[in-house]
Protein backbone atom coordinates (compact mmCIF):
# COMPACT_ATOMS: atom_id res chain seq x y z
CA UNK A 1 0.00 0.00 0.00
CA UNK A 2 1.47 3.86 -0.69
CA UNK A 3 0.23 6.16 1.25
CA UNK A 4 -0.63 10.02 0.14
CA UNK A 5 -0.29 12.46 2.37
CA UNK A 6 -3.27 14.90 2.56
CA UNK A 7 -3.41 18.22 3.44
CA UNK A 8 -6.52 20.59 3.59
CA UNK A 9 -7.66 24.07 4.24
CA UNK A 10 -4.36 25.18 3.08
CA UNK A 11 -5.00 28.96 1.88
CA UNK A 12 -3.15 31.81 0.58
CA UNK A 13 -4.40 35.07 0.01
CA UNK A 14 -5.07 35.07 -3.44
CA UNK A 15 -3.88 38.41 -4.28
CA UNK A 16 -0.10 36.84 -3.57
CA UNK A 17 -0.37 33.34 -4.29
CA UNK A 18 1.82 31.48 -6.72
CA UNK A 19 2.63 28.17 -6.93
CA UNK A 20 6.29 27.89 -4.87
CA UNK A 21 4.34 30.04 -1.60
CA UNK A 22 1.91 27.23 -1.80
CA UNK A 23 4.45 24.77 -2.20
CA UNK A 24 6.62 26.55 0.97
CA UNK A 25 3.23 26.56 3.20
CA UNK A 26 2.82 22.71 2.53
CA UNK A 27 6.11 22.20 3.78
CA UNK A 28 5.65 24.12 6.77
CA UNK A 29 2.57 22.38 7.78
CA UNK A 30 4.59 19.08 7.70
CA UNK A 31 7.91 20.41 9.10
CA UNK A 32 10.24 19.08 6.31
CA UNK A 33 11.91 20.34 3.75
CA UNK A 34 10.25 20.73 0.46
CA UNK A 35 13.33 18.74 -0.73
CA UNK A 36 11.78 15.56 0.54
CA UNK A 37 8.84 15.77 -1.72
CA UNK A 38 8.91 13.26 -4.34
CA UNK A 39 5.75 14.73 -6.07
CA UNK A 40 3.32 17.43 -5.08
CA UNK A 41 -0.52 17.58 -6.57
CA UNK A 42 -3.33 20.04 -6.14
CA UNK A 43 -5.92 17.75 -5.36
CA UNK A 44 -9.01 20.32 -5.20
CA UNK A 45 -8.93 24.42 -5.56
CA UNK A 46 -11.65 26.55 -5.03
CA UNK A 47 -12.10 30.54 -3.72
CA UNK A 48 -12.66 31.52 -0.46
CA UNK A 49 -14.84 35.01 -0.70
CA UNK A 50 -16.56 34.69 2.81
CA UNK A 51 -13.87 37.94 4.30
CA UNK A 52 -14.09 40.31 1.24
CA UNK A 53 -11.97 42.27 0.59
CA UNK A 54 -9.70 39.43 1.64
CA UNK A 55 -10.09 36.48 -0.80
CA UNK A 56 -8.43 33.36 -0.31
CA UNK A 57 -7.71 30.35 -2.87
CA UNK A 58 -8.27 27.34 -0.73
CA UNK A 59 -6.99 24.10 -1.72
CA UNK A 60 -6.35 20.34 -0.78
CA UNK A 61 -3.09 18.91 -1.92
CA UNK A 62 -1.55 15.44 -2.59
CA UNK A 63 2.15 14.82 -1.50
CA UNK A 64 4.45 11.99 -1.48
CA UNK A 65 7.03 12.61 0.49
CA UNK A 66 10.18 11.04 1.62
CA UNK A 67 9.96 9.22 4.68
CA UNK A 68 5.98 9.76 5.17
CA UNK A 69 6.02 7.20 8.33
CA UNK A 70 7.19 9.77 10.09
CA UNK A 71 4.60 12.39 9.47
CA UNK A 72 1.98 9.53 10.48
CA UNK A 73 3.40 8.90 13.41
CA UNK A 74 3.37 12.17 14.70
CA UNK A 75 0.43 13.95 12.93
CA UNK A 76 -1.34 15.75 15.29
CA UNK A 77 -2.89 17.87 12.84
CA UNK A 78 -6.33 17.15 11.86
CA UNK A 79 -6.30 18.46 8.20
CA UNK A 80 -3.65 16.25 7.46
CA UNK A 81 -4.88 12.83 6.51
CA UNK A 82 -3.91 10.01 4.71
CA UNK A 83 -5.08 8.18 1.12
CA UNK A 84 -4.14 4.98 0.50
CA UNK A 85 -3.61 5.57 -3.39
CA UNK A 86 -5.35 2.94 -4.59
CA UNK A 87 -8.42 4.89 -3.81
CA UNK A 88 -7.61 7.86 -5.94
CA UNK A 89 -7.70 5.34 -9.40
CA UNK A 90 -10.35 4.34 -11.50
CA UNK A 91 -10.43 0.44 -11.22
CA UNK A 92 -12.30 -2.26 -13.12
CA UNK A 93 -12.26 -5.61 -14.65
CA UNK A 94 -14.32 -6.88 -17.35
CA UNK A 95 -15.59 -10.25 -16.07
CA UNK A 96 -18.40 -10.90 -18.99
CA UNK A 97 -18.54 -14.84 -19.86
CA UNK A 98 -20.97 -13.97 -23.09
CA UNK A 99 -19.45 -13.64 -26.62
CA UNK A 100 -20.52 -11.37 -27.57
CA UNK A 101 -21.82 -11.94 -32.00
CA UNK A 102 -21.88 -8.51 -33.06
CA UNK A 103 -19.87 -5.39 -32.14
CA UNK A 104 -21.62 -3.04 -29.57
CA UNK A 105 -23.46 0.18 -31.32
CA UNK A 106 -23.75 3.38 -29.34
CA UNK A 107 -26.53 6.31 -30.91
CA UNK A 108 -25.15 9.29 -30.32
CA UNK A 109 -21.78 10.93 -30.29
CA UNK A 110 -22.21 13.55 -27.29
CA UNK A 111 -20.23 13.44 -23.40
CA UNK A 112 -21.85 9.89 -23.04
CA UNK A 113 -21.72 8.12 -26.28
CA UNK A 114 -18.03 9.30 -26.65
CA UNK A 115 -16.89 8.25 -23.49
CA UNK A 116 -18.99 5.00 -23.38
CA UNK A 117 -17.23 4.37 -26.63
CA UNK A 118 -13.76 5.05 -25.59
CA UNK A 119 -13.76 2.90 -22.72
CA UNK A 120 -15.16 0.22 -25.01
CA UNK A 121 -13.14 0.45 -27.59
CA UNK A 122 -10.08 0.74 -24.59
CA UNK A 123 -11.02 -2.57 -23.70
CA UNK A 124 -11.07 -3.85 -27.13
CA UNK A 125 -14.93 -4.10 -28.17
CA UNK A 126 -14.47 -2.02 -30.97
CA UNK A 127 -17.24 -0.09 -30.85
CA UNK A 128 -19.42 1.35 -33.24
CA UNK A 129 -20.61 4.67 -33.08
CA UNK A 130 -23.80 6.29 -35.11
CA UNK A 131 -24.26 9.72 -35.17
CA UNK A 132 -27.41 11.76 -36.98
CA UNK A 133 -25.52 14.96 -37.02
CA UNK A 134 -22.06 15.48 -38.84
CA UNK A 135 -18.62 15.73 -37.23
CA UNK A 136 -17.53 18.43 -35.21
CA UNK A 137 -15.84 20.70 -37.89
CA UNK A 138 -18.43 20.49 -40.63
CA UNK A 139 -20.92 21.44 -37.12
CA UNK A 140 -18.98 24.62 -36.26
CA UNK A 141 -19.17 25.79 -40.28
CA UNK A 142 -23.21 24.71 -40.20
CA UNK A 143 -24.07 26.74 -36.90
CA UNK A 144 -21.97 29.30 -37.76
CA UNK A 145 -23.47 29.79 -41.11
CA UNK A 146 -26.91 29.29 -39.36
CA UNK A 147 -26.26 32.23 -36.19
CA UNK A 148 -25.29 34.64 -39.49
CA UNK A 149 -27.95 33.91 -42.02
CA UNK A 150 -30.82 32.20 -39.91
CA UNK A 151 -30.89 29.15 -42.18
CA UNK A 152 -31.27 25.78 -39.95
CA UNK A 153 -29.31 22.25 -41.13
CA UNK A 154 -31.71 20.12 -39.09
CA UNK A 155 -28.78 17.62 -38.51
CA UNK A 156 -26.30 19.48 -37.88
CA UNK A 157 -27.12 22.09 -34.97
CA UNK A 158 -26.21 23.20 -31.84
CA UNK A 159 -27.95 20.12 -30.50
CA UNK A 160 -26.59 17.54 -32.92
CA UNK A 161 -23.59 16.74 -34.10
CA UNK A 162 -20.27 15.40 -32.54
CA UNK A 163 -19.75 16.30 -28.90
CA UNK A 164 -23.70 17.01 -28.35
CA UNK A 165 -25.54 20.33 -27.33
CA UNK A 166 -22.68 20.39 -24.76
CA UNK A 167 -19.93 21.16 -26.98
CA UNK A 168 -21.86 24.54 -27.59
CA UNK A 169 -22.50 25.51 -23.87
CA UNK A 170 -18.81 26.03 -22.23
CA UNK A 171 -17.99 22.85 -21.03
CA UNK A 172 -19.46 23.20 -17.45
CA UNK A 173 -18.21 20.25 -15.57
CA UNK A 174 -19.35 20.99 -12.16
CA UNK A 175 -21.78 18.34 -10.79
CA UNK A 176 -23.04 17.80 -7.18
CA UNK A 177 -22.48 14.08 -7.47
CA UNK A 178 -20.19 12.28 -5.01
CA UNK A 179 -17.27 10.33 -7.06
CA UNK A 180 -17.21 6.90 -4.85
CA UNK A 181 -15.64 4.98 -8.08
CA UNK A 182 -13.78 7.98 -9.37
CA UNK A 183 -15.40 7.42 -12.61
CA UNK A 184 -15.11 11.33 -12.70
CA UNK A 185 -11.74 11.48 -12.27
CA UNK A 186 -11.77 9.11 -14.99
CA UNK A 187 -13.62 11.18 -17.22
CA UNK A 188 -11.47 14.44 -16.47
CA UNK A 189 -8.01 12.36 -17.36
CA UNK A 190 -9.85 11.43 -20.76
CA UNK A 191 -10.37 14.79 -21.27
CA UNK A 192 -6.94 16.28 -20.50
CA UNK A 193 -4.90 13.49 -22.45
CA UNK A 194 -7.43 14.87 -24.83
CA UNK A 195 -7.13 19.10 -25.07
CA UNK A 196 -8.48 19.93 -21.83
CA UNK A 197 -6.59 22.16 -19.39
CA UNK A 198 -5.47 20.01 -16.66
CA UNK A 199 -6.86 22.73 -14.13
CA UNK A 200 -10.10 20.67 -14.70
CA UNK A 201 -8.60 17.88 -12.42
CA UNK A 202 -8.46 20.78 -9.23
CA UNK A 203 -10.82 23.70 -10.05
CA UNK A 204 -14.13 23.48 -7.84
CA UNK A 205 -16.02 24.93 -10.70
CA UNK A 206 -14.07 23.32 -13.46
CA UNK A 207 -15.19 24.62 -17.39
CA UNK A 208 -13.36 23.37 -20.32
CA UNK A 209 -14.47 26.15 -22.89
CA UNK A 210 -16.31 25.65 -26.17
CA UNK A 211 -13.68 26.37 -28.06
CA UNK A 212 -11.26 24.32 -26.40
CA UNK A 213 -13.88 21.37 -26.49
CA UNK A 214 -14.08 21.24 -30.41
CA UNK A 215 -10.85 19.64 -30.92
CA UNK A 216 -11.38 17.61 -27.32
CA UNK A 217 -14.23 15.91 -28.74
CA UNK A 218 -12.81 15.26 -31.88
CA UNK A 219 -8.91 14.17 -30.58
CA UNK A 220 -11.37 11.68 -28.49
CA UNK A 221 -13.29 10.35 -31.53
CA UNK A 222 -9.56 9.63 -33.06
CA UNK A 223 -8.30 7.84 -29.99
CA UNK A 224 -11.66 5.68 -30.32
CA UNK A 225 -10.78 5.21 -33.72
CA UNK A 226 -7.25 4.06 -32.97
CA UNK A 227 -8.28 1.58 -30.74
CA UNK A 228 -10.25 -0.16 -32.96
CA UNK A 229 -13.97 2.03 -32.89
CA UNK A 230 -15.41 3.16 -35.48
CA UNK A 231 -17.54 6.89 -35.73
CA UNK A 232 -20.05 7.46 -38.42
CA UNK A 233 -21.75 11.00 -39.13
CA UNK A 234 -24.65 11.52 -41.24
CA UNK A 235 -26.16 8.35 -39.46
CA UNK A 236 -29.71 7.74 -38.18
CA UNK A 237 -31.12 5.14 -36.02
CA UNK A 238 -34.33 4.57 -37.84
CA UNK A 239 -35.51 1.57 -36.51
CA UNK A 240 -34.74 -1.52 -34.32
CA UNK A 241 -35.31 -5.34 -34.58
CA UNK A 242 -36.91 -7.23 -31.75
CA UNK A 243 -37.14 -11.13 -31.76
CA UNK A 244 -38.48 -12.28 -28.39
CA UNK A 245 -37.74 -9.56 -26.03
CA UNK A 246 -34.29 -8.81 -27.27
CA UNK A 247 -32.66 -6.63 -29.61
CA UNK A 248 -31.70 -8.50 -33.21
CA UNK A 249 -30.71 -5.36 -35.39
CA UNK A 250 -31.08 -1.81 -36.17
CA UNK A 251 -31.45 -0.14 -39.00
CA UNK A 252 -29.98 3.56 -40.26
CA UNK A 253 -30.57 5.85 -42.67
CA UNK A 254 -34.13 3.81 -43.54
CA UNK A 255 -31.48 1.39 -45.76
CA UNK A 256 -29.00 -0.85 -44.19
CA UNK A 257 -29.81 -3.10 -41.66
CA UNK A 258 -26.93 -4.31 -38.94
CA UNK A 259 -27.01 -6.93 -36.84
CA UNK A 260 -26.88 -5.92 -33.09
CA UNK A 261 -26.62 -7.43 -29.43
CA UNK A 262 -25.75 -4.47 -27.44
CA UNK A 263 -26.80 -1.03 -28.46
CA UNK A 264 -26.19 2.06 -25.94
CA UNK A 265 -29.38 4.68 -25.98
CA UNK A 266 -27.07 7.92 -25.75
CA UNK A 267 -29.50 10.00 -27.69
CA UNK A 268 -29.47 13.24 -26.01
CA UNK A 269 -32.37 15.07 -24.42
CA UNK A 270 -33.23 16.72 -28.41
CA UNK A 271 -33.67 13.71 -30.40
CA UNK A 272 -37.46 13.49 -30.13
CA UNK A 273 -38.61 11.47 -33.37
CA UNK A 274 -36.31 8.65 -31.60
CA UNK A 275 -38.17 8.78 -28.46
CA UNK A 276 -41.62 8.12 -30.93
CA UNK A 277 -39.32 5.30 -32.71
CA UNK A 278 -38.33 3.71 -29.16
CA UNK A 279 -42.21 4.09 -27.98
CA UNK A 280 -43.20 2.59 -31.26
CA UNK A 281 -41.00 -0.68 -30.63
CA UNK A 282 -42.33 -1.29 -26.95
CA UNK A 283 -39.58 0.14 -25.30
CA UNK A 284 -40.95 1.07 -21.57
CA UNK A 285 -40.61 4.79 -21.21
CA UNK A 286 -41.97 7.49 -18.61
CA UNK A 287 -42.51 11.18 -18.82
CA UNK A 288 -40.47 13.02 -16.13
CA UNK A 289 -40.41 16.56 -14.74
CA UNK A 290 -37.86 19.28 -16.05
CA UNK A 291 -37.49 22.96 -16.10
CA UNK A 292 -38.29 26.04 -18.32
CA UNK A 293 -37.31 29.87 -18.53
CA UNK A 294 -35.10 32.51 -19.76
CA UNK A 295 -31.33 33.47 -20.04
CA UNK A 296 -30.30 37.14 -18.03
CA UNK A 297 -27.41 38.71 -19.04
CA UNK A 298 -25.92 41.21 -16.94
CA UNK A 299 -21.70 43.23 -17.16
CA UNK A 300 -19.83 40.59 -16.09
CA UNK A 301 -17.95 43.03 -13.78
CA UNK A 302 -21.18 43.55 -11.61
CA UNK A 303 -21.13 39.85 -10.92
CA UNK A 304 -17.47 39.44 -9.86
CA UNK A 305 -17.77 42.62 -7.87
CA UNK A 306 -20.97 40.99 -6.04
CA UNK A 307 -18.75 37.83 -6.16
CA UNK A 308 -15.29 38.67 -5.28
CA UNK A 309 -15.44 42.67 -4.41
CA UNK A 310 -12.82 42.70 -7.43
CA UNK A 311 -12.03 42.28 -11.55
CA UNK A 312 -8.73 40.59 -10.57
CA UNK A 313 -9.86 36.90 -10.20
CA UNK A 314 -11.60 36.25 -13.55
CA UNK A 315 -15.18 35.65 -14.63
CA UNK A 316 -17.01 34.96 -11.01
CA UNK A 317 -19.92 32.47 -11.58
CA UNK A 318 -23.05 32.34 -9.29
CA UNK A 319 -25.87 30.09 -8.30
CA UNK A 320 -29.25 31.03 -6.98
CA UNK A 321 -32.13 29.17 -6.35
CA UNK A 322 -35.90 30.37 -4.96
CA UNK A 323 -39.00 28.73 -3.55
CA UNK A 324 -42.30 31.02 -4.83
CA UNK A 325 -44.68 31.50 -2.75
CA UNK A 326 -47.03 29.23 -5.01
CA UNK A 327 -44.32 26.87 -4.06
CA UNK A 328 -42.64 25.93 -7.48
CA UNK A 329 -38.70 25.56 -7.87
CA UNK A 330 -36.84 28.78 -9.69
CA UNK A 331 -33.29 28.54 -10.13
CA UNK A 332 -30.13 29.71 -11.94
CA UNK A 333 -29.00 26.79 -14.01
CA UNK A 334 -26.11 26.57 -16.99
CA UNK A 335 -24.18 30.16 -15.51
CA UNK A 336 -22.00 31.12 -18.47
CA UNK A 337 -19.62 33.40 -16.85
CA UNK A 338 -18.16 35.59 -19.77
CA UNK A 339 -20.41 34.07 -22.36
CA UNK A 340 -23.12 33.91 -25.11
CA UNK A 341 -26.42 33.31 -25.78
CA UNK A 342 -26.54 31.50 -28.28
CA UNK A 343 -29.95 30.43 -30.55
CA UNK A 344 -30.09 26.57 -30.39
CA UNK A 345 -32.70 25.60 -32.78
CA UNK A 346 -33.27 22.28 -34.08
CA UNK A 347 -36.68 22.08 -35.50
CA UNK A 348 -37.96 24.05 -38.21
CA UNK A 349 -40.38 27.21 -37.27
CA UNK A 350 -39.34 26.60 -33.22
CA UNK A 351 -36.49 28.71 -31.28
CA UNK A 352 -34.99 27.74 -28.37
CA UNK A 353 -31.78 29.39 -26.93
CA UNK A 354 -28.51 27.99 -24.54
CA UNK A 355 -25.74 29.84 -22.77
CA UNK A 356 -21.72 29.22 -23.78
CA UNK A 357 -18.40 30.95 -23.14
CA UNK A 358 -15.00 30.27 -24.31
CA UNK A 359 -12.40 29.32 -22.45
CA UNK A 360 -11.04 32.63 -21.25
CA UNK A 361 -14.51 33.79 -20.65
CA UNK A 362 -14.01 37.14 -21.80
CA UNK A 363 -16.84 38.09 -23.76
CA UNK A 364 -18.07 40.90 -21.12
CA UNK A 365 -21.51 39.71 -19.83
CA UNK A 366 -22.42 37.08 -18.01
CA UNK A 367 -25.31 35.23 -18.71
CA UNK A 368 -27.64 32.45 -16.98
CA UNK A 369 -30.94 30.64 -17.51
CA UNK A 370 -33.20 31.04 -15.06
CA UNK A 371 -35.82 28.06 -15.03
CA UNK A 372 -39.24 27.20 -13.15
CA UNK A 373 -39.95 23.52 -12.97
CA UNK A 374 -42.60 21.84 -14.25
CA UNK A 375 -44.37 18.56 -14.22
CA UNK A 376 -47.41 16.33 -15.14
CA UNK A 377 -49.72 18.88 -13.70
CA UNK A 378 -48.81 21.32 -16.06
CA UNK A 379 -48.58 19.86 -19.35
CA UNK A 380 -50.58 16.21 -19.20
CA UNK A 381 -50.12 12.41 -17.86
CA UNK A 382 -49.45 11.39 -21.43
CA UNK A 383 -46.03 10.25 -22.21
CA UNK A 384 -45.68 12.66 -24.70
CA UNK A 385 -46.79 15.95 -23.16
CA UNK A 386 -43.67 17.14 -21.91
CA UNK A 387 -42.56 17.12 -25.45
CA UNK A 388 -45.50 18.78 -26.87
CA UNK A 389 -45.12 21.30 -24.14
CA UNK A 390 -41.74 22.49 -25.26
CA UNK A 391 -42.46 22.63 -28.59
CA UNK A 392 -45.54 25.04 -28.01
CA UNK A 393 -43.42 27.07 -26.08
CA UNK A 394 -40.66 27.00 -28.94
CA UNK A 395 -43.11 27.80 -31.38
CA UNK A 396 -44.20 30.94 -29.37
CA UNK A 397 -40.85 32.13 -28.98
CA UNK A 398 -40.33 31.87 -32.56
CA UNK A 399 -43.24 34.03 -33.36
CA UNK A 400 -42.92 36.30 -31.06
CA UNK A 401 -39.02 36.98 -31.99
CA UNK A 402 -40.46 36.92 -35.48
CA UNK A 403 -37.63 34.00 -36.42
CA UNK A 404 -35.09 35.38 -34.13
CA UNK A 405 -34.47 35.66 -30.83
CA UNK A 406 -36.55 37.23 -28.78
CA UNK A 407 -35.47 39.65 -26.66
CA UNK A 408 -36.65 42.15 -23.95
CA UNK A 409 -35.60 44.60 -21.14
CA UNK A 410 -36.23 43.20 -17.72
CA UNK A 411 -38.83 46.27 -16.78
CA UNK A 412 -40.61 45.81 -20.03
CA UNK A 413 -41.03 42.06 -19.34
CA UNK A 414 -42.52 42.90 -15.90
CA UNK A 415 -44.62 45.29 -17.63
CA UNK A 416 -46.05 43.34 -20.32
CA UNK A 417 -44.89 45.46 -22.98
CA UNK A 418 -41.96 45.00 -26.01
CA UNK A 419 -38.80 47.37 -25.47
CA UNK A 420 -38.07 49.52 -27.81
CA UNK A 421 -33.61 49.72 -26.66
CA UNK A 422 -31.25 48.89 -24.27
CA UNK A 423 -29.90 49.96 -21.68
CA UNK A 424 -26.70 50.61 -19.87
CA UNK A 425 -25.10 47.79 -21.84
CA UNK A 426 -25.46 45.04 -25.11
CA UNK A 427 -26.27 41.59 -25.14
CA UNK A 428 -23.76 38.94 -26.32
CA UNK A 429 -25.68 36.69 -28.54
CA UNK A 430 -24.83 34.19 -31.07
CA UNK A 431 -27.69 34.52 -33.89
CA UNK A 432 -30.00 37.49 -34.40
CA UNK A 433 -32.69 38.65 -32.55
CA UNK A 434 -35.60 40.91 -32.25
CA UNK A 435 -37.20 42.40 -29.21
CA UNK A 436 -40.62 40.68 -28.77
CA UNK A 437 -43.10 40.63 -25.44
CA UNK A 438 -41.39 37.71 -23.92
CA UNK A 439 -44.47 37.40 -21.73
CA UNK A 440 -46.74 35.80 -24.62
CA UNK A 441 -43.98 32.56 -24.98
CA UNK A 442 -45.26 31.54 -21.21
CA UNK A 443 -48.54 30.55 -19.32
CA UNK A 444 -49.06 33.47 -16.28
CA UNK A 445 -47.70 31.09 -13.73
CA UNK A 446 -44.58 30.83 -15.36
CA UNK A 447 -43.82 34.95 -15.95
CA UNK A 448 -44.84 35.45 -12.47
CA UNK A 449 -42.63 32.29 -10.80
CA UNK A 450 -39.80 34.09 -12.73
CA UNK A 451 -40.34 37.58 -12.01
CA UNK A 452 -41.07 36.40 -8.25
CA UNK A 453 -37.55 34.96 -8.39
CA UNK A 454 -35.45 37.52 -10.44
CA UNK A 455 -36.81 40.00 -7.53
CA UNK A 456 -35.74 37.50 -4.54
CA UNK A 457 -32.43 36.93 -6.53
CA UNK A 458 -31.66 40.64 -6.41
CA UNK A 459 -31.90 40.53 -2.91
CA UNK A 460 -28.38 38.12 -2.98
CA UNK A 461 -26.36 39.99 -5.98
CA UNK A 462 -26.65 43.49 -5.90
CA UNK A 463 -28.79 45.00 -9.02
CA UNK A 464 -29.54 41.34 -9.98
CA UNK A 465 -32.83 42.23 -10.80
CA UNK A 466 -31.69 46.16 -12.70
CA UNK A 467 -34.44 47.34 -15.17
CA UNK A 468 -31.88 47.29 -17.62
CA UNK A 469 -31.00 43.32 -17.28
CA UNK A 470 -30.94 41.83 -20.75
CA UNK A 471 -33.01 38.85 -20.85
CA UNK A 472 -34.04 36.34 -23.83
CA UNK A 473 -36.44 33.04 -24.50
CA UNK A 474 -36.50 30.55 -24.29
CA UNK A 475 -34.74 28.03 -22.29
CA UNK A 476 -36.52 25.22 -22.87
CA UNK A 477 -33.96 22.39 -23.04
CA UNK A 478 -32.92 21.99 -19.58
CA UNK A 479 -33.29 18.21 -19.33
CA UNK A 480 -35.21 15.68 -21.05
CA UNK A 481 -38.85 15.34 -20.28
CA UNK A 482 -38.59 11.56 -21.04
CA UNK A 483 -36.96 8.75 -19.25
CA UNK A 484 -36.10 5.33 -20.97
CA UNK A 485 -36.82 2.90 -18.14
CA UNK A 486 -33.87 0.57 -16.92
CA UNK A 487 -33.12 -1.94 -14.65
CA UNK A 488 -29.76 -2.27 -12.12
CA UNK A 489 -28.02 -3.96 -15.07
CA UNK A 490 -28.73 -0.99 -16.97
CA UNK A 491 -30.81 -2.77 -19.80
CA UNK A 492 -34.08 -2.02 -20.80
CA UNK A 493 -37.31 -4.20 -20.98
CA UNK A 494 -36.08 -5.44 -24.33
CA UNK A 495 -32.49 -7.23 -23.44
CA UNK A 496 -29.51 -5.56 -25.08
CA UNK A 497 -30.47 -1.97 -25.68
CA UNK A 498 -28.96 0.24 -22.78
CA UNK A 499 -30.64 3.51 -22.10
CA UNK A 500 -27.84 5.79 -21.39
CA UNK A 501 -26.98 9.94 -20.55
CA UNK A 502 -29.19 12.77 -20.12
CA UNK A 503 -31.60 12.02 -23.02
CA UNK A 504 -32.62 9.23 -21.37
CA UNK A 505 -32.88 10.88 -18.41
CA UNK A 506 -29.90 9.82 -16.30
CA UNK A 507 -27.76 12.35 -16.51
CA UNK A 508 -27.65 16.46 -16.32
CA UNK A 509 -24.86 18.14 -17.83
CA UNK A 510 -21.42 16.86 -19.47
CA UNK A 511 -20.08 15.06 -16.67
CA UNK A 512 -22.91 13.09 -15.25
CA UNK A 513 -23.42 11.85 -18.75
CA UNK A 514 -19.75 10.78 -19.25
CA UNK A 515 -20.08 9.08 -16.15
CA UNK A 516 -23.04 7.09 -17.20
CA UNK A 517 -21.13 6.41 -20.19
CA UNK A 518 -18.98 4.54 -17.86
CA UNK A 519 -21.43 3.14 -15.74
CA UNK A 520 -23.07 1.41 -18.47
CA UNK A 521 -19.81 0.56 -19.94
CA UNK A 522 -19.09 -1.29 -16.79
CA UNK A 523 -22.45 -3.56 -17.26
CA UNK A 524 -21.58 -4.28 -20.51
CA UNK A 525 -18.40 -5.69 -19.96
CA UNK A 526 -19.41 -7.50 -16.82
CA UNK A 527 -21.57 -9.24 -19.13
CA UNK A 528 -20.07 -10.03 -22.41
CA UNK A 529 -16.87 -10.21 -23.07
Amino acid sequence: MIIVIRIRQVKILASTYSYEKLVNKCASILNVSKDSFISFNIFKKSIDARKKPNIYYSFIVDIYLKNEDIIFKNNKNKDVVFVNEEDLIYKFIPSGDIKLKNRPIIVGCGPCGLIAGYMLASYGYRPIIIEQGMDVDTRDKDIIDFWKNNKLNNRSNVQFGEGGAGTFSDGKLNTLVKDKNNYQRKVFEIFVENGASKEILYENNPHIGTDVLKNMVKNIRNKIISMGGDVKFNTKLTDIGIVNNKLNYIVINNNEKIDCNVLVLAIGHSARDTFKLLYDRGINMESKPFAVGIRIEHPQDMINKNQYGTNELGSASYKLTYRTKSGRGVYSFCMCPGGYVVNASSDNNMLCINGMSNYNRDSGNANSAIIVTVNSDDYGKELFDGVRFQEKLERNAYNVGKGYIPISLYKDYKNNCISKSFGNYLPKIMGSYNFGNINEIFPNYINDSLIEGIEYFGTKINNYNRDDAIIEGVESRTSSPIRVIRDSNCESNISGIYPAGEGCGYAGGITTSSVDGIAVFEKIASKYK
